[in-house]
């Protein structure tokens, strides 16, 4: 697929996915969906990759629905309004039911779309001088509907509640004190920060484990005491059949390093 809204690259085991529309602060709109859709679902059927990097052309990380496409939508009917925002639900469930880890690197706004963009990752790292957040939807009266879902899972209600009713922008250091993101580092430290994270994920750890442990914190939602465990029971079982968990038992055993 040809991107127009994106950069897509692979190198050194990550997929680089980078929004690259700086004139428009990396905004959303339908096409843009599209395409991340497309390209998160093309770098988890990449063999080669095993980390995926969330990231924003220019000052921004992306500050949400693009103005034009906001205008559009206010002329379309129920069943197109509902359609479209499936787009954006799908969107949301492959970035986080992705097999591989995700990494969003926040280098400035991540507001509204753009916040509930990081808010799917299963890290979040942000420059303390410059990143931003916000589920700014109420204030133009509307609700971050989708990313809600997943917010609640990330936070807990009460935090959650607290940013959805107030619309309110909050830095880097206090989206780490709520536990929006995972590192907010200075400004000239985020790409070794990020760079560090990779190489740990990449060099220490199964891509096949931690594919099952996603497919876990996916499905466990919901279910049972007696259900999740024997859920629970079912995937140890599987885990210990992989190729990997026999490559890092033996490894183990060894002293040596396990070939991922």
């Amino acid at each position: 697929m040809q991107f127009t809204r994106l950069l897509y690259e692979t190198r050194d085991r990550k997929a680089r996915i980078t929004l690259n529309r700086p004139e428009k602060r990396n905004a959303l709109d339908d096409v843009m969906v599209k395409e991340l859709t497309a390209s998160f679902s093309q770098a988890g059927n990449d063999q080669n990759v095993k980390v995926v990097l969330l990231m924003g052309a220019g000052p921004a990380f992306c500050a949400g629905a693009d103005l034009e496409y906001l205008q559009r939508l206010s002329k379309f009917d129920l069943e197109e309004n509902r359609a479209d925002s499936l787009q954006l639900a799908n969107l949301f469930r492959v970035i986080h039911e992705l097999r591989k880890p995700v990494i969003a690197v926040v280098n400035g706004p991540a507001l509204a779309g753009g916040c509930g963009l990081a808010t799917v990752c299963d890290f979040v790292i942000a420059s303390k001088e410059k990143a931003k957040f916000g589920y700014t939807e109420v204030r133009i009266g509307f609700i971050p509907a989708v990313v809600m879902i997943f917010l609640i899972k990330r936070v807990g209600e009460a935090t959650a509640r607290e940013l959805i009713l107030r619309g309110n922008i909050i830095d880097a250091v206090e989206a780490k004190q709520v536990g929006l993101i995972n590192m907010a580092v200075a400004e000239k430290e985020l790409q070794s920060a990020t760079d560090a994270l990779c190489t740990e994920i990449i060099e220490q750890n199964s891509g096949t484990a931690m594919g099952l442990c996603k497919e876990m914190l996916s499905k466990l939602h919901g279910m049972n005491l007696v259900d999740s465990l024997d859920f629970a029971a079912g995937m140890n079982a599987a885990a210990r059949m992989t190729p990997d968990c026999k490559e890092g038992i033996s490894a183990f055993l060894k002293k040596e390093k396990p070939q991922w």
